[in-house]
């Protein structure tokens, strides 16, 4: 059993969702809690931890858009649903005595720190988690985009996935029981066989800079400590397989 981390400076997306625990909509604080614990369990491992979380538990705005709503107008608010879940998040993990840095795309100096990319790098090489918000801070692109170009940008040795699932499979595990998980795909084939992992842009601009992308189940406790000693179960999507 490895004890030692497998990255030094890593990048977790976790959907809006994951944090409605079993709410219909909202912020569930005993699932801040938990994935705050677990963060702070990697970063007293030595390893630099940067988050970014969605928006959907608050708005999504494609299904706004969907009902009649401009779609850019709907990415803005989604957007501002982002920080919201990132105050959130700064909340639960210096609850836990980590200390926490939340940067915004879109500049709310009250709040936050505006997103530069050389203080965000700072705040890591300090020990700090960095959440970022607000996506790209442009519409039309997922935080899925968001979270594979400030991955990039930090230099991130991989960008991790929090899922409600222990990897990617042929189908939804929790409605076909038959379903296969994969121990390791490449860029394309989860492009060709169009898998729902992250859109297609986050996976092109992973391959672009050779970012490794690590899907897991968030919402097992320690998931994520497991996978930094490269232990547990999860789905690895590089170049080759």
């Amino acid at each position: 059993m490895s004890q030692f981390p497998a990255y030094k400076r890593v990048l977790l997306k976790v959907s809006g969702e994951a944090l409605m625990g079993k709410r219909e909509y909202g912020l569930d604080t005993e699932t801040l809690t938990r994935i705050a614990m677990d963060v702070s369990s990697v970063v007293a491992m030595g390893v630099q931890v940067s988050l970014v979380i969605g928006g959907g538990n608050i708005f999504r705005g494609v299904s706004a858009a969907a009902s009649g709503m401009d779609r850019a107008q709907a990415d803005y608010m989604g957007m501002l649903a982002t920080v919201m879940n990132a105050l959130g998040m700064q909340n639960a993990l210096e609850r836990c005595g980590v200390p926490t840095r939340v940067q915004s795309a879109i500049p709310m100096a009250s709040v936050c720190e505006p997103y530069i990319r050389r203080r965000a790098e700072r705040h890591m090489e300090k020990g700090r988690v960095v959440i970022f918000a607000a996506g790209t801070g442009n519409p039309f692109f997922t935080t899925d985009t968001a979270a594979a170009l400030r991955a990039a940008e930090m230099g991130c040795d991989a960008l991790l996935k929090g899922t409600q699932v222990d990897g990617v499979y042929t189908a939804d595990p929790r409605k076909d029981p038959g379903a296969i998980r994969f121990e390791r795909l490449s860029y394309l084939e989860v492009l060709s066989r169009d898998l729902s992992v992250m859109d297609a842009s986050a996976i092109s601009l992973a391959r672009e800079n050779g970012l490794p992308i690590i899907v897991f189940n968030i919402h097992e406790a320690g998931a994520f400590a497991q996978v930094m000693r490269a232990e547990g179960l999860f789905t690895v999507i590089t170049e080759a397989k």
